[in-house]
Formats: structure tokens, C-alpha cells, sequence
């Protein structure tokens, strides 16, 4: 090893957030959690955000990323290929998810009425953001391609929601609890846009539900260095200032280990889009 050459032990601790995080803030919330895992793991951490669900699935797969807070089609995905996934989000007790398609209230659209409107989505990767509400749709028997005018896909539920609300695009889709909660759709509303924003939109419909987000790691990751991370972020609920992280960041309450092959539901998906 050359005198230029980092060593191993320096070397930083690349960690990817997903772009559906959005763009207002993320930067501070992506500093919190640089500095927290580089106290955790007593090494230099970088965080960074992908610009897509797909470049991060690839960045974790060639190695480029060492760990990532990704979706769970990311999850799936990777997982099929041979990644271990460490853990996965735990919301109001419960470990998956559902998606619920969204109108501007008092549009008075229906599943049946969408012909030659617009659409917002996240990203094609995004499961609540995209995947649940087509797949939904296409077993309702609307085909999304033949029946929305244009399909734009926002990078965020932030920004499809907003689209929706400034009258660009009719339909969008939000991530919310499950049904078992007794919560409605508003609750994934609220949590993007902020309390009491769910009142300005309208329930088209709610989709089968889905294995919540996960925190895989690439298989160049000694084993050691991912049972430290796996620690780390089973502890976070343990200080304010892991806390702060689980809501701010990881838009969760704790952690718990994921099951192996946990994501095995979403691999035929997941694979066909190689």
C-alpha cells in the first residue's frame, strides 16, 4: 500500500438516503445523521442522497454505497441479488405499509373516471409512490399508459402531492398505515406536507400493503462493521438524539431486524425491471 493510499480502517462509510426524502431540509438531516454514525462507528461516514431509486439500488449493488435507508422495491431487489437487508422501519407497531390514491378534495373523480386526466408519481422504483397505486389500478382494470394523459413522476411525495394541490396533475399517491391502525390516508398526508393538510385531499382507493423500508447493506461490508450499524440503528430509540434521527429521518419509531428474505413478496416486480 502506497503512502497515498487510505487505509482501510480510515476509509469513510458511504450511507445513501432515497430522493424521496425531498429537497427542503434534507441536507441538515443528512449532517445529524453523518456526525451520529461516525460517533457510532468511530470512522469517517459520508451520507449522501441518490438522484434516483434506481441509482441507488445500483450503487449498493456495485458497492458504491455500503448501506442505504431504501424502499422496499430497493430492499427486494437488492435482497434477490444477494444483499442482506439489516432492518426495516417499525411504524405505530407495525412493520409494513399500504398506499392510498389520492384527489384534490371536492374533485369528485373516482377509480372509473381518471380517462385523459394527469397523474404525479414519485419515482418508478417507488412502491407506495408508483408501484402499489398501478398495480392497484391495473387490477381494477385501468391500464395507467392508455388512460392518464401524461404520467410525470416528481422525485418526491412532496412534490406529487403539491402537484395535485396546484391543479398540474389530478391523481397521486401517498404511503400510509396500514388498515389494522384504524388510521386513514391522512396520516401519510400530514406527515409530508405537514398536520392538517389530509383535509385537502380526496381517497380514490387503498392498496394491498407492503413490507416497510429497510436498511440493506452491500456485501462488501465486513461482517463486523455491519452487526456495529445494525446495533446502531436498533438503538436509536435509546437517546433523544437517536430519537430525533427514527422521526426526522427515517420517518419511523424504531427499528427491528429484518427477517431474511423478508422482501421475497416484491422479487418478481422487483427483478423484471433489470
Amino acid at each position: 500500500m502506497s503512502a497515498n493510499t487510505p487505509s482501510p480502517a480510515r476509509s469513510p462509510f458511504r450511507f445513501e438516503l432515497p430522493p424521496s426524502l425531498g429537497t427542503e431540509g434534507v441536507r441538515e438531516r443528512a449532517d445529524r445523521l453523518m456526525s451520529f454514525l461516525q460517533g457510532a462507528l468511530g470512522r469517517p461516514v459520508e451520507v449522501s442522497v441518490a438522484a434516483s431509486y434506481e441509482v441507488l439500488a445500483k450503487d449498493l449493488l456495485s458497492g458504491r454505497a455500503d448501506a442505504a435507508w431504501a424502499p422496499p422495491f430497493v430492499c427486494a431487489r437488492t435482497e434477490a441479488m444477494g444483499v442482506r437487508v439489516l432492518v426495516r422501519g417499525v411504524r405505530l407497531g407495525l412493520s409494513s405499509y399500504r398506499a392510498a390514491l389520492l384527489c384534490k378534495a371536492g374533485a369528485g373523480l373516482s377509480v372509473d373516471r381518471l380517462k385523459g386526466l394527469a397523474a404525479a408519481w414519485v419515482d418508478r422504483d417507488a412502491v407506495a409512490g408508483y408501484l402499489l397505486p398501478t398495480s392497484y389500478l391495473k387490477s381494477q382494470g385501468v391500464e395507467p399508459v392508455r388512460t392518464f394523459s401524461a404520467q410525470h413522476f416528481a422525485g418526491s411525495y412532496r412534490g406529487a402531492l403539491e402537484a395535485v394541490l396546484s391543479g398540474t396533475v389530478a391523481v397521486a399517491s401517498v404511503f400510509c398505515p396500514p388498515a389494522s391502525t384504524g388510521l386513514s390516508f391522512t396520516a401519510g398526508v400530514d406527515k409530508v406536507l405537514g398536520s392538517g393538510a389530509g383535509d385537502k385531499f380526496e381517497l380514490l382507493a387503498y392498496t394491498d400493503e407492503a413490507p416497510n423500508d429497510g436498511v440493506p447493506v452491500s456485501m462488501a461490508v465486513p461482517s463486523l462493521l455491519a452487526g456495529k450499524l445494525e446495533e446502531t440503528l436498533l438503538g436509536l430509540p435509546e437517546t433523544p438524539e437517536g430519537q430525533a434521527l427514527l422521526s426526522g429521518v427515517f420517518s419511523a419509531d424504531r427499528f427491528e431486524p429484518a427477517p431474511r428474505m423478508g422482501y421475497r413478496a416484491l422479487y418478481r416486480v422487483a427483478l423484471a425491471s433489470l
